[in-house]
């Protein structure tokens, strides 16, 4: 098979020959000017077809598949002095220099031009093949964006009333310029003291106005976002509330606060002030536009001309800095999730003397984040150079040929110096254009995440409706397989089957890991199961109401977790309308009402951060009186009496035994606590080894025994 790869010698020679074929045809239609063998717009047009012809076919030899991009620009290249001289004359009806007599110049002005043209069509309607991946990207960014912009709709109203005074403050602006030009053709011709002065008034007026519709705009669009930011943050929050467990251990907790601070702020205020700066820019882009074509038009297409090189430019930059962006982002989650970590376990660093690796460690994730937003901005520093390179460049065009049409008439030294204010304008403001809308497609990857959150849907449904007036309470685990999220090739329970009897007190025992607060966690419905069902009173766990189900259902954990606030609200925690009286009650059952009772204020003392302020088993009782004081039919106590002394303990186990009707599940390792239970069960290995009543396992001698005659031993050491 022939090889069709093109050297790049032979690239190279190609377009050196193109180029001369094409010199020597543009110089051979201005010879035919000379010989007047034709109409100028005959020559014109026939020129342009042979040099169309002429250059398909060098580049077709030379070249032997060239992209559609080249085709397009040879089109272009050669039929534009024919369409521009056609036009000009159409419209104008005078011919210009180019069309008269062909140079160099021409030459290169409209290869210029017929660039800015390939560029313009590239960007905006690119090849499929060249960029498939670019448009997936850009479609993505462009639904995102609507989304956004639909989230806004309660704040319209305030968009509205911005975008008015928007309007009005652009259109104020726009001729302030005018009438600076306007002033200096007044003082460089015979002098007229009312024109002077009204061109000054007018120009104060327009200033003035300028000024203030623009804080009416920023102070209605501030409030817009800070209200777009407030809803946003709260129905975020509200969906990672709603997720699994499962979620929460395998997404860190320092990519969760950053999507819900950083991305939510990105979110709202650089998707609304781009849309303010776009919507800005482009009205008082196109009214400058038509400014400038009354001043000079053939000046004004030369501007626009810098159009389609400053938009490759962006979107050469929009490539290279979203990728840095998200990166920076993504490295910044991660120190933040260090700092956590240490900040959050800073007793375990403290016992083993890991302060200098913490620093260290949080240090590296700083460096990262450095080195990232080192070459972020390198890339930004890169473009600014090039931005500022093509706007000093066009300015000099500028000043070269509005000499020649001031020498020639065309123009009064007001108008080029008006031109040159609205140039200048125009610059920044086509510039704008194009980053404010790269930037507002790139501001919307981190609103990608916050709708990534936003649109998950828990892996644990929480959509069941069953809420029965009368619940006995029996459980039962029918033939359960379950493995963690995270380790899933890991079986913890393997075909478990157990029941919970209403009015009865069960006991899970057996080493450590083996699958005892597994147990517990799939009744709390933190997971499913990937096999089996768990049934409440005949019906599946999943068809209750998620209110309903976790208020029959109440478990008191080893380590409670208390909030920031009174110990009444950590009792009432998740109760809307529980009366003080029904906070005393629970809290006497879990013992905890007479130590309440002896602090300097009550119930109303605040427990600190995380409990701090309490001892371990005071903790311990206000969470035992929290679970209480929902009067759960289902009661799961998982080694809580570790911390309490036995005292408490037997207080604790009396008031229990005082809810005949009420389903009691305990954990335990300290195996006294359990030994009158109603039944006993041994889980071993993620099954069901052993089960009866304390002495039936005593006599099975079995793996129950086992471990009371280790504990007996430990006890006797």
């Amino acid at each position: 098979m022939a090889d069709n790869t093109v050297t790049v010698p032979r690239k190279a020679c190609t377009l050196f020959l193109a180029a001369c074929v094409d010199l020597f045809l543009f110089y051979a239609s201005g010879f035919h000017v000379s010989l007047s063998v034709c109409g100028h717009l005959t020559r014109l047009w026939v020129s342009a077809a042979l040099r169309c012809l002429a250059l398909t076919s060098v580049t077709l030899l030379g070249l032997r598949d060239p992209k559609p991009l080249l085709i397009r620009f040879i089109a272009v290249h050669s039929l534009l002095p024919a369409v521009f001289e056609t036009g000009t004359k159409v419209v104008y009806h005078e011919e210009t220099q180019c069309g008269l007599l062909a140079d160099i110049r021409c030459w290169l002005m409209c290869a210029g031009a017929s660039v800015a043209a390939a560029l313009f069509w590239e960007i905006t309607i690119p090849d499929s093949n060249d960029a498939a991946a670019g448009n997936v990207r850009k479609q993505k960014a462009r639904v995102l964006l609507l989304r956004v912009l639909h989230m806004y709709r309660p704040d319209y109203l305030l968009m509205g009333g911005g975008l008015v005074f928007l309007t009005l403050a652009v259109l104020c602006e726009m001729f302030i310029p005018f009438y600076t030009g306007r002033v200096i053709d007044i003082l460089g011709s015979q002098y007229q003291h009312t024109e002077f002065t009204s061109a000054l008034l007018y120009m104060g007026l327009f200033s003035l106005g300028s000024s203030v519709s623009a804080g009416c705009r920023g102070g209605l669009l501030l409030s817009a976002i800070s209200a777009f930011n407030c809803r946003v943050k709260v129905q975020l929050f509200g969906a990672l509330t709603k997720q699994e467990i499962g979620f929460f251990e395998t997404t860190k907790a320092g990519e969760i606060t950053a999507r819900l601070s950083r991305d939510t702020n990105l979110m709202g205020r650089t998707v609304c002030l781009n849309i303010n700066v776009l919507l800005r820019t482009f009205i008082k882009t196109m009214g400058m536009i038509s400014l400038m074509m009354n001043l000079s038009w053939k000046l004004t297409f030369l501007v626009l001309m810098e159009t389609p090189l400053t938009g490759l430019i962006q979107n050469i930059y929009d490539t290279h800095y979203q990728r840095l962006d998200l990166a920076v982002q993504d490295s910044i989650a991660r120190a933040n999730e260090a700092a956590n970590e240490a900040v959050s376990s800073i007793r375990v660093v403290r016992s083993f003397n890991a302060e200098k690796h913490e620093a260290g460690r949080y240090g590296d994730c700083l460096m990262d984040t450095h080195n990232l937003k080192s070459k972020r901005d390198t890339v930004r520093a890169v473009y600014l150079l090039a931005r500022r390179f093509t706007g000093v460049a066009m300015q000099v065009l500028i000043l070269y040929y509005g000499r020649l049409f001031i020498q020639s008439g065309q123009m009064t030294t007001g108008n080029l110096v008006s031109f040159l204010l609205y140039q200048s304008n125009l610059g920044d403001n086509i510039r704008t254009l194009t980053y404010i809308f790269g930037d507002m497609l790139n501001s919307v990857s981190a609103a990608g995440k916050v709708f990534e959150y936003l649109d998950r849907k828990p892996k644990v449904s929480a959509d069941g409706t069953l809420q029965p007036d009368q619940l006995r309470g029996n459980v039962r685990f029918n033939s359960v397989n379950f493995a963690y999220p995270g380790s899933p090739d890991k079986t913890v329970l393997q075909d478990l089957s157990l029941e919970l009897k209403s009015g009865k007190m069960t006991a899970l025992v057996g080493p450590s890991g083996e699958g005892k607060s597994t147990c517990v966690s799939l009744l709390e419905r933190f997971y499913e199961p990937q096999d089996g069902d768990i049934l409440l009173d005949d019906k599946p766990l999943k068809q209750y109401k998620h209110r309903f189900l976790h208020k029959k259902i109440s478990v008191v954990n080893q380590e409670p977790v208390l909030f920031s606030g009174t110990i009444r609200d950590n009792i009432a925690y998740g109760l809307a309308d529980c009366s003080l009286e029904e906070i005393q009650e629970a809290a006497r059952k879990a013992n905890a009402h007479g130590f309440i009772e002896r602090l300097e204020k009550g119930y109303d003392t605040e427990v600190g951060e995380g409990g701090g302020q309490l001892s371990k088993s005071a903790k311990q009782q206000i969470a035992i009186a929290r679970a209480l004081v929902r009067q759960p039919q289902v009661l799961i106590l998982d080694e809580i009496t570790s911390s309490l002394d036995s005292e408490s303990e037997n207080k604790v186990q009396q008031a229990l035994a005082n809810c005949p009707n009420q389903t009691l599940l305990v954990i335990a390792h300290r195996l006294k606590t359990i030994e009158k239970a109603d039944e006993i069960i041994f889980i071993s290995k993620g099954r069901v080894q052993e089960r009866g009543t304390h002495q039936e396992l005593m006599e099975m001698k079995g793996g129950y025994f086992k471990l009371k005659e280790m504990e007996r031993n430990r006890s006797d050491g």
